[in-house]
C-alpha cells in the first residue's frame, strides 16, 4: 500500500504529484492491466520473446549511432 505523508506547509497538489510518481514507479497499474484478462502461458512466452527481440534491436541501434 502506498502512503504519502503530507509535510508541514506542503500543498495538496504537491502531495498528489508525489503519490502519482510513487504509483507509476511501483508498477501497480501495469500489473493490474496485465491481470485483467487471462493469457495462456504459450502466448506469454511468445510475447516475452517478441519483447526481447525488440529490446535487442533497440540496443543495437543505439550502439551503431
Amino acid at each position: 500500500m502506498l502512503k504519502v505523508i503530507i509535510q508541514e506547509g506542503e500543498s495538496i497538489d504537491k502531495a498528489i504529484k508525489r503519490f502519482k510518481k510513487k504509483y507509476e514507479k511501483s508498477g501497480l497499474l501495469k500489473e493490474f492491466r496485465r491481470r485483467m484478462f487471462y493469457t495462456k502461458p504459450s502466448v506469454e512466452k511468445k510475447m516475452d520473446k517478441e519483447r526481447a527481440v525488440r529490446k535487442n534491436k533497440r540496443i543495437l541501434a543505439e550502439e551503431n549511432l
